[in-house]
């Protein structure tokens, strides 16, 4: 099998349920997805890096972009935007990595974004299931407003409820690894 189909069975066993359940966004819906438990097992996260970077990397080089780091809202998005960036290490401007925190450090240096971002930036932002695109567009909300530049976005989970459509109304593309339908069939 290749990491793909391992990823979507992996994804289909641990992360994917069925029933009637109420989202973050507060819609109910009959499918839920917890792409955490994926991500934070030691096969599934390998599996995420290598199809990540592959798709990161695709998009850089057909498109001539430049990226400098990924990242996204904590905490979806951690385990994914580290593990692709591990992935890019052997690429000549390999990914650094950051997190966005929901809202500003109340101590300290007071910072939204923590890890190895700066002002002027480009970046991809990751997410790992999108379905309305809110958690999504407040990265890119606080990316922005710390002087970032948002190139594209990755989703392992695209849930293909209007996500897409509201993130790319923001000018930014979304590239996923998975569908609702490709995983769903």
């Amino acid at each position: 099998m290749s990491a793909r189909d391992d990823l979507k069975t992996m994804l289909l066993e641990k992360s994917v349920r069925t029933g009637e359940f109420t989202l973050a966004s507060g819609k109910t819906s009959d499918l839920y997805v917890d792409c955490r438990v994926t991500a934070l097992d030691t096969r599934g996260a390998g599996w995420i890096g290598e199809l990540g970077w592959d798709l990161v990397r695709e998009k850089i080089e057909s498109e001539g972009l430049e990226v400098d780091a990924i990242g996204g809202m904590t905490m979806g998005a951690d385990p994914i935007s580290l593990v692709v960036g591990m992935a890019s290490t052997g690429h000549e401007k390999a990914l650094q990595v950051f997190t966005v925190r929901k809202e500003p450090k109340g101590h300290g240096r007071g910072k939204q974004i923590e890890g190895n971002f700066q002002e002027g930036n480009k970046v991809v932002v990751v997410d790992d299931v999108i379905t309305t695109g809110g958690s999504t567009l407040k990265a890119i909300d606080a990316i922005r407003k710390a002087g970032g530049e948002v190139v594209f976005c990755l989703v392992l989970v695209d849930r293909e409820e209007g996500g897409r459509e509201a993130i790319e109304a923001n000018g930014v593309p979304v590239a996923s690894i998975f569908t609702r339908s490709e995983l769903l069939g």
